[in-house]
């Protein structure tokens, strides 16, 4: 989800996207996450408000903390490197040389 949210923030704050959109589109994607992940998972999409109630509750939360900090740094680290190349912004596309 940390995937789909971080594409979606990149995207709509790119300087080709127009403008004034950004906070309804991450607003709305910050929406669907919740609406499909807390029925299925009870998820939180911040890792830090994770970690002080399974510190409290102590046992199998603390055990299963680790994924509420690696998933979502991992979904960031994919997200940036997929928009990366697909807004690719014509960075790798050769230099046209005219007749001189």
């Amino acid at each position: 989800m940390t995937f789909f949210f971080l594409t979606v923030i990149l995207g709509s704050t790119h300087n080709r996207a127009p403008k004034g959109f950004a906070p309804i589109a991450i607003g709305l994607a910050l929406t669907l996450i919740h609406l499909i992940s807390i029925p299925v998972t009870n998820t939180s999409v911040n890792p830090a408000r994770s970690t002080g109630p399974a510190i409290f509750v102590g046992g199998g939360a603390i055990t299963e903390l680790w994924l509420f900090w690696v998933a979502p740094i991992l979904g960031a680290v994919l997200a940036g490197f997929f928009y990366t190349w697909m807004a690719n912004d014509g960075k790798n596309e050769p230099d046209i040389v005219g007749d001189e």
